[in-house]
Formats: structure tokens, sequence, C-alpha cells
């Protein structure tokens, strides 16, 4: 299938971009050779084909839940360098 001039200025202006005429001369030949080739994969049997969402089988990555050591709320207030009512005394950021 080839593309006139026409086809390529308004994939183009689609695009949002703004092609010179030796551009468009090059990109309509090769977005032509690329619709070719998909005339040509058209003709492949695919009917023994199931469909797929990913090639590669989906694991989780993520990493088991695990009990870790819990401590004290005076042992995690007692590196604090200020403290008020039991929590972390921070300055002000917004005021």
């Amino acid at each position: 299938m080839k593309l006139s001039y026409k086809q390529v200025r308004h994939i183009a202006w689609l695009a949002r971009l703004g092609l010179s005429e030796d551009e468009v001369e090059k990109f309509s030949v090769q977005l032509s050779n690329i619709l070719e080739n998909f005339e040509i994969l058209k003709q492949v049997d695919t009917s023994n084909v199931p469909p797929e969402t990913h090639i590669n089988p989906l694991q989780n990555v993520f990493r088991k839940d695990a009990v870790a050591e819990r401590y004290s709320q005076a042992e995690i207030l007692s590196n604090a360098t200020k403290q008020s009512e039991n929590c972390f005394k921070v300055q002000a950021i917004l005021e």
C-alpha cells in the first residue's frame, strides 16, 4: 500500500510533527514499506495460536511477609534529638 504525499502530511499533522518536503518523501517510502509488511503478516495462519496478553508468564516479584523484630516506643524514641508527648518533635515546615 503506497501512501500519498497528502496522507503522510495528514499523519504528520495528527502527530503534531513539522516535516520538511524531504522528510515527507522519506517517510512516505518508509511508512509504505511498514504497511506492506503488515499486509504480509495478515497472510499468516494464526487460527491455532491462542491469544496471549504477555509473551512471558507473569510472576509475583514481591517478597513474602515475615514477622520482624519489634521495638518498643521507648527504644525508638531513645534516638530522637527532641520529643514531645511520646512523639518525635520536628521543626515545622509549613506554617
